[in-house]
C-alpha cells in the first residue's frame, strides 16, 4: 500500500469542505435544535406531501412548508431548513441566520454548503438530508444502537435542471437502503466499504466494526464521506482530530487501494450499471457513480472472482449488482460461471428487465431524457450493446461471498431466484441461513431433533368433498417469507416435529406406517425425505431443537 492512496484532504474543489471542525459542530447543533430530522421533517410536511417527496415529488413539500416558512419560531427555522437543502429553493441569508444562529449563512458558505443566488438569496450547492436507523440488538446479533446523522451528496435530477455531472455523488437512494437492509451484522475487526460514494455503508459498518476501510475512485465522493464523518463524529464515535484511528478512506479502483490486505467483512454498492462504451471514451465521460467503464457486466464478474482474496478466513463479502442473460440461457449460468470453487456463493436474482426496460431506467437516473436527441441516440446504443451480445435480459440481485474458515471447505453454493416482497431488514434472516447450512454440514442430521419455527404456517387445500387434501404448503411468515410445497410423507414429518424424537426415529416410523407394499424401496424412502428435511432445516422451516 502506498501512501498516496490514503485520502485525508479536506478541502476539495467543488465538495464540501471538512477540515472547519468548529463549524462542523456549530452546525450539528444547530440542525438538531431544530428537529432536522427524519421524524421531524415527516411531522413538518405531513404524510401525504412525505409521501410524495420518497416519489422525488417537491410541490406538495414546498406547499406545505410555504406557511410555516414566516412564522418566526421553531417550525419555521425547520420549514426554511427543509425548503433550502430538501427542496433546493433559494433562502434569505437572514431566514438562514435566524434558523441556524450558531454557523449562520456565512458559516454555510465557507463550508461549501451554500451559494449565493439572486440578491439577498442562497441556495444549496449540495443535498444535506437526515438520515438514520433504530437499534438492533438481540443474542446473536450487534446491538447497533439506532442513529441520527446528517448526509450530504449532490442534488439529484429533481432537484437541479440538466443531466447530471460526470462525477455525480449519489445520495440516500433505493441500492444503498437495499445494501443496508440486506447486510448481516456481526461485530467485526475490519470491515471494507467498496465504492462509498456518499459513505452510507461506512456510517452502518462504524456501529459493529472496530475499524472501516471506504474506498472509491472518485475524489469528490470521498470529499463528501469524509465531510459526513466530520459532521457526525460524534454519534459515530469518532475522534475528529484523528478520525484515521476508526476509518481509513482509499483512492482508488475496485480492490487495488486495499491490495494485500484482509477483512472480517466487506460491502459494496459497486458501478455496476450495464453502459454502452463508445469509441475514444474516457473515465471522465462516464457517470462514477454508476458505470464501473468495463463492457457488459464485466466489473461484478470481476469482484465475484476478486472479492475473496481480500477477505479473511471466515470473512465474508456482501453487494448489489446485474448480470446479462444471453438468449437461451438460464439467468444463473453467467454468475455459476464466475464463482469461485473455493468460495461459499449465494446468488439472489430480485428482478429481471428487458433491455428495453434496462434503457429507460437509466436514462431516466441521469436526465438524459430531457434531451430527446440524446435520449434518442443514447437509447439507441443500449440496445445495439445488447444485441452485439445477444442479451435478452437483465438481472438485478444480491450477492453473498464466504471465504472459508482455515481447514474447511465451501458448503453453500445457491442461485436462486425471489421476486415476490421479503421482510426488511432481510439481514439477520440470510446470517441464519448461514449458520444452518454450516450446522447441517457439522451435524449428523438422523440424530438431530427438530422443532418447527415459530413464523411458520400450514395451508392445506382440498376440493369439495375430497377425502385428502391435493395440495399441503408450508409458508413462512418471516425473512424470505418461502413457500414448500409437501408432499404427505413430509408433511407428516413436520407434524411430528416437536424436538421429542430424532430425525431418524421419526422417519423410521414414516417409513413403517406408509411403506412395506410390493416394490417399495425403504432405504430409496428413507434418503428422499432425510434430504427434504434437510432443505427445510435449510431454508429455516425447521430448527435444530
Amino acid at each position: 500500500m502506498t501512501p498516496s492512496t490514503l485520502f485525508t484532504a479536506g478541502n476539495t474543489p467543488d465538495a464540501p469542505r471538512s477540515d472547519f471542525p468548529d463549524l462542523l459542530q456549530a452546525l450539528a447543533a444547530d440542525l438538531r435544535s431544530i428537529g432536522y430530522t427524519v421524524d421531524g421533517v415527516a411531522e413538518l410536511l405531513g404524510p401525504a406531501a412525505h409521501a410524495a417527496l420518497g416519489r422525488d415529488q417537491l410541490i406538495p413539500a414546498l406547499i406545505a412548508t410555504e406557511a410555516a416558512v414566516n412564522g418566526g419560531t421553531t417550525t419555521a427555522a425547520l420549514a426554511a431548513v427543509v425548503r433550502l437543502w430538501l427542496l433546493a429553493e433559494p433562502q434569505p441569508a437572514g431566514t438562514l441566520d435566524a434558523a441556524l444562529p450558531g454557523i449562520r449563512t456565512a458559516g454555510l458558505l465557507e463550508l461549501g454548503l451554500v451559494e449565493p443566488s439572486a440578491e439577498g438569496l442562497v441556495q444549496a450547492k449540495v443535498d444535506l438530508r437526515p438520515y438514520g436507523w433504530e437499534g438492533t440488538s438481540g443474542e446473536d446479533t450487534v446491538s447497533s444502537g439506532g442513529a441520527e446523522l446528517w448526509v450530504a451528496s449532490d442534488l439529484a435530477a429533481h432537484q437541479r435542471p440538466g443531466v447530471l455531472r460526470h462525477d455525480h455523488v449519489l445520495g440516500i437512494g433505493q441500492a444503498s437502503t437495499t445494501l443496508v437492509q440486506v447486510t448481516a451484522r456481526r461485530h467485526v475487526a475490519r470491515a471494507l466499504d467498496l465504492g462509498t460514494g456518499c459513505g452510507i455503508q461506512t456510517f452502518h459498518l462504524l456501529h459493529h466494526a472496530e475499524h472501516v476501510t471506504a474506498t472509491d475512485i472518485s475524489e469528490r465522493a470521498l470529499a463528501f464521506t469524509r465531510f459526513n464523518l466530520m459532521l457526525n463524529a460524534a454519534v459515530l464515535h469518532l475522534d475528529p482530530a484523528e478520525p484515521e484511528a476508526r476509518v481509513s478512506l482509499r483512492l482508488g479502483s475496485l480492490l487495488d487501494p486495499v491490495a494485500g490486505q484482509e477483512f472480517d467483512l466487506v460491502v459494496s454498492n459497486p458501478p455496476f450499471v450495464i453502459t454502452p462504451r463508445g469509441a475514444g471514451e474516457t473515465a471522465s465521460d462516464q457517470f462514477t457513480y454508476r458505470d464501473g467503464g468495463l463492457p457488459g457486466d464485466d466489473i461484478v464478474a470481476a469482484l465475484v472472482r476478486d472479492l475473496p482474496t481480500v477477505l479473511a478466513p471466515g470473512g465474508t463479502a456482501q453487494l448489489l449488482g446485474n448480470w446479462e442473460i444471453p438468449a437461451g440461457a438460464a439467468w444463473a449460468d453467467r454468475p455459476r460461471s464466475w464463482a469461485s470453487p473455493d468460495a461459499d456463493v449465494w446468488f439472489i436474482q430480485r428482478e429481471q428487465v428487458s433491455p428495453e426496460q434496462y434503457a429507460e431506467t437509466w436514462l431516466q437516473d441521469a436526465s438524459e431524457a430531457r434531451d430527446r436527441r440524446l435520449y434518442q441516440d443514447s437509447y439507441a446504443a443500449y440496445l445495439d450493446d445488447f444485441a452485439a451480445r445477444n442479451v435478452e435480459a437483465i438481472g438485478f440481485g444480491m450477492i453473498w461471498l464466504r471465504r472459508p474458515a482455515a481447514g474447511a471447505r465451501p458448503v453453500i453454493s445457491r442461485f436462486e431466484e425471489i421476486t415476490y416482497p421479503i421482510e426488511q431488514p432481510v439481514g439477520p434472516h440470510l446470517g441464519a441461513a448461514v449458520e444452518r447450512a454450516d450446522w447441517l454440514a457439522a451435524h449428523e442430521l438422523q440424530s438431530a431433533h427438530l422443532l418447527v419455527a415459530d413464523d411458520v404456517t400450514e395451508e392445506r387445500h382440498q376440493r369439495p368433498g375430497a377425502e385428502h387434501p391435493g395440495v399441503i404448503l408450508l409458508r413462512q411468515g418471516a425473512g424470505l417469507r418461502r413457500t414448500n410445497l409437501l408432499s404427505t410423507e413430509l408433511a407428516g414429518f413436520v407434524s411430528a416435529c416437536d424436538g421429542e424424537l430424532s430425525v431418524g426415529q421419526i422417519i423410521g416410523a414414516l417409513d413403517a406406517l406408509l411403506g412395506g407394499y410390493e416394490g417399495y424401496d425403504s432405504a430409496a424412502f428413507r434418503q428422499g425425505l432425510l434430504d427434504e428435511v434437510g432443505n427445510l432445516v435449510r431454508d429455516g422451516f425447521l430448527l435444530p431443537a
